[in-house]
């Protein structure tokens, strides 16, 4: 089995005081997508990514953000949107700088975001798989929806919820033309990451009340839709659990949503569909030894995909 997780960390520091580097150690994991890293090199914790190959994108956004892809083996190729990223070796001690181009242009619209520490892909060695780490915008509501005094912060007239509407339109182009070139070096491809919205009312609690807030809106349900089909991408989690609510892999750190499971299903492994239908198991590690690592928790599937011998290049 090929194990393949993903986990938003919200600050690799703070995952790492929680045990994230135990949890590297023990799950046996040949691939890990982390999301919202959150730390610029020089203030990485020693030992934060185990006993990995890192390519690590940090982005150029103090404080937020970040995507890294943990791998056994080194990457055959890495690549990400207009900026370096940082590798290393298990055996070297520190991350240094490499160009890590992607030779599929740039869809308009995503230019804004390039270097903002929100995606990086690799080509994996022991397996002919493309595996991507994405961190979406969060957003916001729409400006019709906003009140004051009923929302976390400030009004801002729509401005997150426009940014995020048109990161998804500019996504979706991109996602396509991805898929396509990871089909075209005679790879699957397998798209991991914290997308900051939930598609149906399996993957939110309590979802009647939140059919009016950022991350379920229609028109972001409707986005998932459109990626999704048996020709393109499969979202593997859902077809492995089709009619459970959950398994969720967030809550909010206020009162008991976690106790309660009251959580939302936003972190996705979205693969093309030969790829999905080797999936053999998908769980959520809530906690790691009673400690959670994150308000994240990993989603972690086994691919039947034999591995080790070598890939068509």
């Amino acid at each position: 089995m090929l194990r393949i997780a993903s986990l938003n960390v919200n600050g690799v520091r703070a995952a790492h005081r929680r045990g994230l580097d135990d949890w590297l150690a023990t799950r046996g994991c040949e691939v890990v997508a982390l999301q919202e890293v959150r730390c610029p090199l020089d203030a990485l914790p020693d030992g934060a990514f185990g006993d990995y190959h890192v390519v690590y994108e940090p982005g150029q956004v103090a404080g937020r953000n970040g995507v890294a892809v943990l791998t056994r083996h080194r990457p055959v190729a890495v690549r990400t949107w207009d900026a370096d990223v940082l590798v290393r070796a298990p055996d070297e001690d520190h991350l240094h700088t490499e160009a890590a181009p992607d030779d599929v242009p740039l869809a308009r619209g995503l230019g804004a975001h390039a270097r903002e520490g929100r995606y990086v892909e690799v080509d994996l060695a022991e397996a002919p798989i493309t595996v991507a780490s994405l961190y979406l915008p969060k957003g916001g509501l729409p400006a019709d929806l906003q009140v004051a005094g009923r929302m976390r912060g400030e009004p801002d007239g729509g401005a997150r919820y426009e940014r995020k509407m048109r990161f998804l339109d500019a996504f979706a182009r991109q996602l396509s033309r991805t898929r396509r070139a990871a089909a075209r070096r005679g790879r699957e491809f397998l798209l991991l990451g914290d997308l900051n919205l939930a598609h149906t009312r399996h993957d939110v609690a309590g979802w009647r009340r939140n059919q009016r807030a950022e991350g379920f809106l229609p028109e972001e349900r409707d986005w998932i839709d459109a990626q999704l089909s048996p020709r393109t991408l499969v979202d593997v989690v859902r077809s492995l659990h089709p009619d459970t609510d959950g398994p969720y892999s967030w809550w909010s750190w206020l009162g008991q949503a976690y106790a309660r499971d009251a959580g939302w299903r936003i972190d996705y492994h979205l693969a093309t569909p030969r790829l999905a239908r080797t999936a053999r198991t998908a769980v959520v590690d809530r906690d790691h030894r009673g400690v959670r690592l994150s308000d994240h928790a990993p989603v972690v599937v086994d691919y039947d995909v034999p591995h080790g011998a070598g890939v068509t290049r």
